[in-house]
């Protein structure tokens, strides 16, 4: 057990991966967050907005339930990053571990990132915020919402199509998709993990351009065309957009891999779901390198590169149909673990699991498996479930 050193407040719509990071670390935890899942109150003092409260997660409820709780410290995940109006009012009175909300306004503007990023040499799609006059190179658009996260809502445009206010077209290049994790004190930023993401599949239940799931790179199978180079310019993207924009703690960025180039896709300016398998494989604390980074201290060392025996990852599972959850905690390898009897609705995920390979197929292999496992045995068919 770790010593004490601290308290703090984690609040997100998905908070145990950086709740059980904080209480490895050593701090006494507090979460709001809207599933209360068991692994998550195991380690922290919780409230589930729905579990507990009877109401579905949204920012502003999360900081009337925050105010009930009197810690100083404050450090948050997904999807806050979209509502600083929201984490200013969370962050009154309270230390601030993490990107503060003009940060967040400027880097999750489409626009001003494509700037920035262009200015620097870097790639990112091209964006629009109407129609476009004329196509991209690709001559294919995305229409995604402005305030976007793990590939929700996001669906081809067609021409004809309106494009909201709340809403703008990115230009779809194709490529596998990527993450860099980095954490950084406002100048200087130094990268943690390259990953791949895993595209939407019948095995994890996702449809669309849903986040389920990521590999981590560095294991004894590339996972990239030309993965050397592509990790390099990750890097000095990261390290640009950090400069550019005074990004503290740990951040991500997702992108397309094309010819070993990363074009930028979006930044996450908070722990993102791939920092997981970077604590995990390399045994280093994500959250005291993010709340150090905020205090101005960067690692000597970076584990970003550092050969691994075994392919690292992770897959989110969404329910395919209403289920109800089963004794779910048994199973090593699953994490995010609902209570059991919780009903789930289709669509909404029911846990995430992990596992090891000496390939990414044998990776995604054993995911496949235990994601499989949970669908035929460690959940049931429910009718009428939320």
């Amino acid at each position: 057990m770790a010593e004490l050193i601290g308290e703090v407040l984690i609040v997100g719509a998905s908070t145990r991966g950086l709740a059980e990071s904080a209480a490895r670390a050593g701090y006494r935890v507090h979460a709001v967050d809207a599933y209360g899942d068991v692994d998550l109150v195991e380690r922290a003092h919780t409230i589930a907005l729905r579990r507990d409260l009877g109401i579905d997660w949204s920012p502003s409820a999360a900081v009337a339930a925050a105010a009930s709780i009197g810690c100083s410290t404050l450090a948050y995940t997904s999807n806050l990053e979209n509502h600083p109006s929201a984490l200013a009012r969370l962050a009154a009175g309270r230390q601030l571990l993490g990107n503060p909300p003009g940060v967040l306004r400027r880097v999750r503007d489409p626009f001003q990132l494509a700037e920035a990023l262009r200015n620097g040499g870097f790639r990112m799609p091209a964006v629009s915020a109407a129609e476009p006059s004329e196509t991209g190179s690709s001559g294919a658009w995305l229409l995604k919402p402005r305030r976007s996260g793990g590939g929700h809502g996001i669906r081809p445009w067609r021409l004809g199509d309106p494009v909201p206010r709340t809403r703008y077209l990115q230009e779809r290049v194709e490529g596998p998709s990527g993450s860099i994790a980095f954490v950084a004190d406002g100048r200087r930023a130094v990268p943690l993990g390259l990953s791949l993401q895993l595209p939407s599949q019948h095995a994890f239940g996702a449809a669309g351009f849903r986040y389920c799931g990521s590999l981590l790179c560095g294991g004894p199978d590339p996972l990239f065309v030309g993965e050397p180079a592509l990790a390099e310019s990750a890097a000095a993207m990261a390290a640009a957009v950090t400069e550019g924009f005074g990004l503290v703690g740990v951040n991500g960025i997702d992108f397309v891999a094309r010819d070993g180039v990363p074009w930028a896709v979006e930044v996450n300016p908070r722990y993102s779901a791939s920092m997981e398998l970077v604590e995990e494989a390399h045994s280093v604390s994500i959250f005291r390198l993010h709340a150090e980074a905020c205090s101005g201290r960067l690692p000597s060392e970076s584990p970003f590169g550092r050969a691994l025996d075994q392919v690292h990852g992770k897959a989110v599972l969404y329910a395919r149909e209403p289920v109800i959850a089963g004794q779910l905690r048994q199973h090593a390898a699953l994490r995010d673990v609902p209570h059991p009897g919780e009903r789930i609705g289709r669509g909404r995920p029911i846990c995430t699991v992990l596992a090891e390979g000496e390939t990414a197929a044998a990776c995604l292999d054993a995911l496949e498996a235990r994601a499989a496992w949970v669908y035929h045995t460690g959940t049931a068919a429910a009718r009428n479930a939320a």
